[in-house]
């Protein structure tokens, strides 16, 4: 097998590469989007990322 037939799927390239880049959209926006809200949130409550002195962290 040849690298151009692994890449063609056996004719059905045009599915499989779009449900591949779509599967690895959606893993790697839900790896970042909580993370971009969370800062957000904390922006907003007007606190920072440090530990609590309070909390001997």
């Amino acid at each position: 097998m040849s690298f151009m037939e692994f890449l063609d799927m056996g004719g059905y390239a045009g599915f499989v590469w779009p449900a591949y880049l779509i599967t690895a959209a959606v893993l790697i926006a839900n790896l970042l989007l909580p993370r971009i809200r969370h800062r957000r949130q904390r922006k907003s409550l007007g606190t920072r990322d440090r530990k609590d002195p309070t909390t001997g962290g």
